[in-house]
């Protein structure tokens, strides 16, 4: 009994400072962390981002299956069957697993893709979920308040890069070029990419000639229209309908150009046989970005209001040598100076230097 008077004695005189919760970082958390993945379709460069994403992770000492719990909800409409799409019906679904994903509280959402983040950020924010998005091409076109300011309670990366830097680049490589066709689908990160190309084009006398087509078409009608109204070059923009179909208008453009002996060039790190030259945002690397700010929320209880969209500096640029000679283009020497090459026969540029 006086021992027991006596602790409470000491407790009542110690000051109370000494009863306030230590700093979350000198704290031993030994808590599961929770993120939930939302994205509109299942294609291969989205699988790179989210890979990159868990790896940053992983680096930052949240690893799956001990203290990081991942789960993944993909929309999809059954497009490689044909199957339903539409905006509304997009809408609709995310606003479904947004609802869900509120339910279940989860410590942090990670969305993939403009529509994912445009749609699904409202419902995060008003639940106080913190929102991380990545493989989004204009941050501003997913809500944002600028490219480097994702507004309330989202951050994350972005595929944005300089659309002028980019068609320079092209015209360095391919002189003669002066009318370039671009074919897309409704995804926002197409018609933005595309919307960029043809602003940016005009001051370098490039005519950037685009066809609207739906995710369920084939490519070829809309290449033979392009090709008969003097287009002298393919370029792919960021655009998910390339990525669908097991790459069928991929392949389809690149036979197309080598066919007809016409460049094919692809603003997306996407697969593009027959494409000569690469020139974007690696989604792995962008999806690491992603992961980077994830970190510092998860760990250091950081608002994503206060961090800012990262991007990657430069560019990614590769060059098929062998496509480069079919064609009978030499990479100017300044280009030259600065490969290395990589796997695949490719070369890779540094734009760095």
């Amino acid at each position: 009994m006086h021992k027991t008077f006596a602790a409470l004695l000491l407790a009542l005189a110690l000051p109370v400072s000494a009863f306030e919760p230590l700093p979350p970082e000198t704290m031993d958390d030994t808590r599961v962390f929770r993120v939930e993945v939302l994205q509109v379709t299942d294609i291969e460069p989205y699988r790179d981002a989210l890979t990159g994403f868990i790896a940053s992770l992983r680096a930052s000492g949240l690893v799956e299956g001990k203290n990081l719990n991942v789960h993944q909800a993909v929309i999809d409409f059954d497009v490689e069957n044909g199957g339903f799409w539409s905006k509304l019906g997009v809408l609709l679904r995310i606003r479904q697993e947004a609802g869900r994903i509120v339910e279940a509280r989860p410590d942090l959402v990670l969305t993939i893709g403009t529509p994912a983040t445009k749609y699904a950020r409202g419902m995060m924010a008003d639940a106080h979920i913190p929102l991380v998005f990545t493989a989004v091409a204009d941050p501003k076109d997913a809500g944002c308040v600028s490219l480097v300011d994702g507004g309330e309670g989202a951050t994350g990366s972005t595929l944005y890069t300089d659309m002028g830097d980019s068609l320079r680049l092209v015209r360095d490589v391919f002189p003669a070029v002066r009318r370039i066709g671009m074919i897309h689908s409704d995804d926002e990160n197409g018609v933005a990419n595309v919307a960029a190309a043809v602003t940016e084009g005009k001051p370098l006398a490039l005519d950037v000639r685009a066809r609207l087509i739906d995710k369920n078409q084939h490519i070829a009608p809309a290449l033979k229209e392009l090709y008969a109204d003097g287009v002298q070059m393919f370029a792919v923009p960021l655009d998910t309908y390339y990525g669908l179909h097991r790459y069928e208008a991929s392949m389809d453009l690149g036979d197309f150009g080598i066919e007809h002996k016409l460049p094919v060039v692809t603003l997306a790190m996407v697969r593009v046989p027959g494409a000569a030259l690469y020139v974007g945002a690696d989604f792995r690397q962008v999806g690491q970005l992603a992961g980077t700010q994830a970190a510092k929320i998860l760990k250091r209880h950081t608002k994503p209001d206060v961090l800012p969209i990262l991007r990657q500096q430069a560019p990614t640029v590769m060059v098929d040598p062998a496509r480069l000679e079919a064609l009978q283009v030499t990479l100017p020497p300044a280009l030259a100076a600065r490969k290395t090459e990589v796997g695949n026969g490719f070369w890779q540029i540094d734009m760095t230097k």
